[in-house]
């Protein structure tokens, strides 16, 4: 399992790694500073297809809305689950997300015990469309 986690916040990106491997030592967290680096990763590495990718949406040189419609450009993401993992409960940044092609919308929880079962949800297929988290 490759999880592809775009987050310009240096400790979000470490405790999103300690909960996946909370999750599953084996599954792997490549990251991602910020939107234009997500998609520089993205093209000079081809046969790279994450399972899972997990997108902040407040960040420098591109926001998460505008790398959520560049990821939806390019086909082989096109089944991939994008899950914007941001502090914003705003419910327009809910709705705009989702019609940018948003698989899901988590709040950041505040735990990395909450961070994990809820990851574990994902990966099983349990959690729903668009569910606030916290």
């Amino acid at each position: 399992m490759k999880c592809f986690l775009i987050d310009d916040d240096q400790d979000d990106r470490e405790i999103f790694a300690i909960a996946l491997s909370e999750v599953n030592s084996s599954y792997s967290c490549i990251t991602a500073i910020n939107g234009e680096d997500a998609l520089k990763i993205l093209n000079a590495q081809p046969d790279f297809t994450p399972d899972f990718i997990f997108l902040d949406l407040n960040m420098p040189l591109m926001n998460g809305k505008t790398c959520l419609t560049e990821l939806r450009k390019i086909p082989r993401l096109k089944e991939v689950p994008i899950i914007i993992y941001t502090t914003s409960s705003y419910s327009k940044d809910i709705a705009d997300t989702q019609d940018l092609g948003a698989s899901h919308y988590l709040v950041k929880p505040s735990s990395i015990r909450s961070l994990s079962n809820i990851l574990t949800s994902f990966f099983e297929g349990k959690s729903s469309k668009f569910q606030l988290n916290s």
